[in-house]
């Protein structure tokens, strides 16, 4: 059980009702509180502040909230409720008031999308501001359009890089099987997508924390960058790799067994802390985000570190691989920030 309050940030739209939908159930599965914060639109805290300075009477106290009638109106149809929810409507500017209402938090959850924006836009800006820089680990949970159902791959991905090897108990998916097949491998599972010397303790920590809550897999996938293939090129000045480099005694490239053993070193702390939760490797060839995407379509969660923790300044920028996760995914996404100095 956990005392830091899982964090629903709500502003009416649909996009926001389904974050604290699934923040209500990680409240209950992590036994914690759960706060659902609002920030209040302009028009009511000017209508504070004039009230305020004018103390005039004759006006009603507060300005209507039908965003918490609604949120109430919601929450007392649920079939189960934390032991502790509490409203808390808030005044500042969007980004700023969530960032302090996270702080302590377990997480901060909410939508990928507000009321505002274009219909197609795949992030809010206040989404990417909150992923950016709280001080809490912050899950985008996209909005229905984006949680459709795998396509069919396309012709273009007939010829795909050879199918990665699996660690320990089990593989992230065939890369030669497809987008489909790679979601399949990933249904139900929290996938961590890891860089074993880069990817901070706390990232980890809370890959495991969720699969334990959840009584579910870690999925580990790595990505390696895919060697040219041999050719000649005149007067080139990069190395190409003939075939016999890639020579091994085994299934896996020597890449691919170099990864699976630096995430297994990386991982012997994190499956002693938790033994109750089974864990697959996978190290695969290509973009590490375009890999986390395709799981993401059947993922439970997916969880990037925000950054690597000393490229950043002021631990306020997002890495590559995290922000395009948070653009494209098409299930939640939990970005993670650095939460200690020595992680």
């Amino acid at each position: 059980m956990s005392n830091a309050p899982v964090v629903a940030a709500v502003d009416g739209s649909d996009h926001s009702l389904r974050a604290l939908e699934w923040a209500r159930t990680a409240a209950l599965r992590h036994r914690t509180g759960l706060v659902v914060a609002h920030v209040l639109p302009d028009t009511a805290q000017l209508y504070a502040a004039r009230r305020s300075s004018l103390a005039d009477p004759s006006q009603p106290e507060q300005y209507a909230d039908p965003v918490g009638e609604r949120v109430r109106g919601i929450l007392a149809e649920a079939p189960e409720l934390p032991e502790q929810v509490r409203y808390d409507a808030l005044e500042g500017s969007v980004p700023e008031a969530l960032r302090v209402s996270g702080e302590g938090a377990l997480m901060l959850v909410m939508g990928s999308r507000g009321r505002g924006g274009f219909a197609a836009l795949m992030l809010g800006s206040n989404s990417r501001a909150l992923a950016s820089s709280a001080a809490c680990p912050v899950v985008v949970v996209p909005h229905a359009a984006r949680s459709a159902p795998a396509e069919a791959p396309e012709a273009s991905e007939a010829s795909e890089p050879a199918e990665p090897s699996a660690g320990s108990a089990g593989s992230a998916g065939s890369a030669g099987s497809g987008a489909s097949a790679a979601s399949d491998a990933s249904a139900g599972r929290v996938v961590l997508g890891l860089h074993a010397a880069e990817t901070a303790d706390d990232v980890l920590a809370f890959a495991f924390t969720e699969a334990a809550a959840r009584g579910t897999t870690v999925q580990v996938v790595s990505a390696y960058a895919i060697p040219p293939a041999p050719t000649l090129v005149m007067d080139s000045p990069f190395q190409v790799i003939p075939p016999e480099g890639l020579a091994d005694d085994g299934d896996a490239v020597p890449a691919e067994r170099e990864m699976l053993r630096s995430q297994t070193e990386r991982l012997v702390p994190f499956r002693a802390r938790w033994p109750q939760v089974r864990v697959e490797q996978a190290a695969v060839p290509g973009d590490p985000a375009e890999r986390l995407v395709t799981a993401s379509r059947s993922a439970a969660l997916v969880v990037v570190g925000r950054h690597h923790p000393r490229r950043s300044v002021g631990h306020l920028m997002i890495g590559s691989v995290a922000h395009a996760v948070l653009h494209h995914a098409h299930g939640p996404v939990a970005v993670v920030p650095t939460l200690s100095d020595d992680s």
